[in-house]
């Protein structure tokens, strides 16, 4: 007869039980651990026919690992049940790692907005508003500050990128369903921050379907000065990291940093031919030097596909020539990129 060893929820290792298998109601839990056996014999030893003798216990190391694999995927349901209570956004947010053991991240704090360092001040309070009744064809926000309405009837992006976006503020007359509120109601859709299978650590994919041209979600991190930012750069370096996006679209006197508070585009990797394009938008904050970063799809994304950008798109729709001073990735030592994409410039800087 097979026994399981059983950890009781709520009660210390010492009151474990060794359990008849007629005794488990347990049906998804028995499923994950043949999973993770089936996973782990995989691994080590793959192209090798192996069979395991049902008779016999089974071997330390296999054991080690399934218990492993159960404790990581604790410790990530809690991390996904964070992050979901700390979002402010519709969209859901998943986590998988079916790739290896590693847990949450040990020291990332989800943030729904810029967080500014000691001595930036973000004034979040727009001076004037628009009046309209109907923002789509009257004088709205954007032609006050010389630009197109950014989005067409169908919320889909219509400028180019480079273009900047100015959506209606806190001050206007206009309601919620306005068509000059997109960025600001947050992320629509449900994602999936997972475990990459090709060495480029964690991911975001999509879990549906999403239009082209469609409003995907923010950069947020902290703000932080270019002379801040050069300071940190230098440490990431020799971390092989990179999570700073210079706010480049009038000046450069501000960078924001993501590798310690961020939301789910901390997770996004980079890629020579992304789905997912730079905009800068002004919303209350109508300080030139201090946009809002906006990822947009560039096609459909189909449901399960990875969600990338460009590391050095610049907020302009140009291509940074020296990823130093102008682009997303301060990078000072060149890093060679695994996106696999047909252009792949052989690096991410």
């Amino acid at each position: 007869m097979e026994y399981y060893l059983v950890k009781w929820k709520g009660w210390p290792d010492s009151t474990n039980t060794w359990e008849p298998l007629q005794n488990l109601k347990c049906p998804l839990l028995l499923q994950q651990f043949s999973n993770d056996k089936h996973n782990y014999l995989s691994q080590v030893k793959k192209g090798k026919a192996i069979t395991l003798d049902n008779n016999k216990a089974l071997k330390p190391a296999i054991a080690e690992y399934i218990v492993k694999k159960a404790k990581q995927r604790i410790a990530l349901q809690r991390w996904q049940d964070e992050l979901n209570r700390r979002k402010n956004h519709t969209g859901m947010i998943f986590v998988e790692n079916t790739v290896d053991l590693e847990g949450p991240p040990s020291d990332f704090y989800y943030i729904n907005e810029y967080k500014p360092t000691p001595g930036i001040s973000l004034v979040n309070e727009a001076t004037f508003g628009c009046s309209c009744t109907d923002c789509f064809f009257e004088k709205c926000c954007p032609a006050e500050a010389g630009v197109l309405l950014a989005y067409n009837k169908n919320q889909q992006i219509k400028i180019p990128p480079g273009t900047p976006i100015y959506e209606c503020n806190s001050r206007c007359q206009c309601g919620p369903d306005c068509p000059n509120r997109i960025v600001q109601k947050g992320t629509q859709y449900s994602l999936c921050i997972f475990r990459t299978s090709n060495g480029c650590g964690w991911g975001v994919k999509t879990l549906v379907k999403i239009k082209r041209m469609s409003f995907v979600m923010e950069y947020v991190g902290e703000v932080i000065t270019s002379e801040e930012a050069e300071r940190r750069g230098q440490l990431y370096d020799n971390k092989g990291i990179t999570y700073l996006f210079d706010l480049d679209y009038e000046s450069d006197e501000f960078t924001v940093d993501a590798a310690r508070y961020g939301n789910v585009s901390h997770f996004v990797n980079h890629s020579c031919d992304p789905n997912l394009q730079v905009f800068n938008v002004f919303i209350d904050n109508l300080d030139t030097r201090l946009p809002r970063i906006a990822l947009f799809s560039t096609r459909t994304i189909n449901a399960g596909e990875e969600l990338t950008f460009d590391y050095q798109m610049k907020g302009s729709g140009d291509i940074s020539s020296d990823s130093i001073d102008y682009g997303p990735a301060k990078k000072r030592v060149r890093t060679v990129c695994k996106c696999g994409a047909v252009t792949c410039r052989g690096y991410l800087n």
